[in-house]
């Protein structure tokens, strides 16, 4: 009896964990990858001793990772060796203040009064209320896999529009707990890992908040790349072939099937599945032969992108904590900024990772390996965006916002530099207009709204990634890998 075959596109999370399950359920299954290592944005970059992540940093929603390993057959805490961080962040504001997130309800109290009287009761409310968001969203709309309308449009949802506050924007929604803005931003800036403003966000999203603070934010040692590392090994058992430095030139179609797809160098590959872990409007304009598909897929929304910088630094600057963001007071303002082709606020929020503080060996000894991340808005199509300019505001802007710290030196002790702009991510990964997190997360690009995971022509072709259902980070690409295995198994006994 012949073994069904299928071919990955993409060694991304998704790609690799739909590729494992296949694999353990007895089909031949071989991952093409245009990279030289595994990953996808989940990458890592190593020079001179320097260990980096170049796409998450924070290991979060832990009971995910669980279930998914486990349902791999393989116990996470084995796996990957787990430490957790909290406090979680380390937010500071313009004129230096700070606020701590962290687990701790006593330090949480002491802080929060200091700020705004009477606002921990209310931090416990918006917690509890990010609790029900989280269990609900969960099995409701993250984990369900929606293959018909009827299983989104069903009597049994209608709470969901009340129960999940989908339709009060998520900064809007704060005034019922806190009356003090840098409050309101501190619960809200999560939003933006979806891709979001937080004035546009749905409420929903204070699932975020309360899973960080009641699971917990974790640290891989070997950083997040470590996940992939686990991953590769688990489809490698099963017998997973890759092959990297090869890329995928367009998916052959017949009729209402993909038969395969040509590579770059000419050689036709065929197999009973494809699954694309590639970013879904990429496929569609590039790999698949529907202009109006593809033009649809375009005019959707997409979500911000990032300049980042990852510096090798010849000392250690222990004022900068693991998780370290400044937020900005024009906090509307800079989300307004990322959501449009301008250039950068004045004064932008940004993100600081200091992985040494977690993981000596990220660097050599006496040494730090530091990244910064800038929001910035993604490609626009028609507009001059000047991303050399835009890339030195944001490296002077970091420098401006260490000075807070007292740090006032690193430009003198940075060994290298690697940095990536929206054109560096669209040239590696292949991201539509640069958007690192694919397609935003609005309310119509969400659960049975969002691209779906089966092509609804060419039922042998499965798509797994940011883009399509149930979106970005790494525990929903896991879900999402063991979503369309789960299709296509179902669609072979049909």
């Amino acid at each position: 009896m012949k073994t069904t075959s299928a071919i990955v596109i993409g060694a991304g999370i998704g790609g690799i964990t739909t590729a494992a399950h296949l694999a353990q359920r007895g089909m031949h299954v071989t991952v093409i990858e245009k990279n030289d290592q595994p990953g996808g944005r989940c990458d890592t970059i190593t020079r001179e001793g320097h260990r980096f992540n170049t796409g998450p940093t924070l290991f979060i929603m832990p009971k995910v990772f669980e279930a998914e390993f486990a349902a791999l057959g393989a116990s996470m805490h084995e796996m990957l060796d787990l430490r957790r961080v909290d406090p979680t962040y380390h937010l500071i504001f313009d004129d230096g203040s700070r606020l701590a997130l962290t687990s701790d309800l006593r330090h949480m109290y002491e802080q929060l009064e200091a700020i705004e009287p009477g606002s921990f009761h209310n931090y416990l409310r918006y917690i509890e209320e990010g609790q029900r968001h989280y269990d609900l969203g969960m099995k409701r709309l993250v984990e369900r896999d929606f293959r018909s309308p009827f299983d989104f449009f069903s009597l049994g949802n209608l709470p969901l529009a009340y129960q999940l506050k989908p339709f009060l924007p998520h900064y809007g929604h704060m005034s019922a707990y806190f009356k003090q803005p840098r409050l309101k931003a501190a619960f809200t800036f999560q939003d933006v890992y979806m891709g979001l403003s937080p004035y546009e966000a749905p409420s929903t999203f204070s699932m975020m908040p309360y899973t960080e603070l009641a699971h917990g934010v974790w640290h891989p040692k070997g950083g997040m790349y470590s996940i992939v590392e686990a991953l590769v090994e688990i489809a490698r058992r099963a017998g997973v072939e890759f092959v990297f430095e090869t890329t995928v030139e367009r998916i052959d179609t017949n009729g209402r099937r993909a038969n395969g797809v040509l590579l770059e160098d000419g050689r036709r590959l065929t197999a009973d599945v494809i699954v694309a872990n590639a970013d879904l409007p990429y496929v569609y304009q590039n790999l698949l032969p529907d202009a109006a598909a593809a033009e649809r897929m375009a005019s959707k929304r997409f979500s911000c992108s990032v300049v980042s910088f990852f510096w090798g630094v010849d000392k250690v600057y222990p004022q900068i904590q693991p998780h370290t963001l400044f937020l900005a007071d024009a906090y509307r303002e800079n989300f307004d900024a990322i959501d449009s082709p301008r250039a950068l606020p004045a004064t932008p929020s940004l993100y600081i990772h200091a992985p040494v503080r977690l993981d000596p060996e990220m660097a050599p000894p006496g040494e730090d390996s530091l990244i910064a991340i800038v929001p910035v808005g993604h490609l626009w199509d028609g507009s001059e965006q000047d991303w050399p300019s835009i890339r030195e505001c944001a490296r002077e802007a970091v420098f401006k916002r260490l000075a807070l710290l007292g740090i006032t030196d690193l430009q003198d002790h940075i060994k290298f530099e690697t940095n990536f702009t929206p054109l560096s991510w669209r040239k590696r990964y292949n991201l539509m207009k640069g958007a690192t997190h694919g397609l935003a997360h609005t309310l119509f690009q969400l659960a049975y709204f969002r691209p779906h995971n089966r092509h609804a022509r060419y039922h042998n072709l499965y798509f797994t990634g940011a883009s399509t259902h149930p979106g970005t980070g790494v525990p929903s690409a896991l879900i999402s890998g063991r979503m369309v295995a789960d299709r296509v198994m179902d669609d072979l006994v049909a």
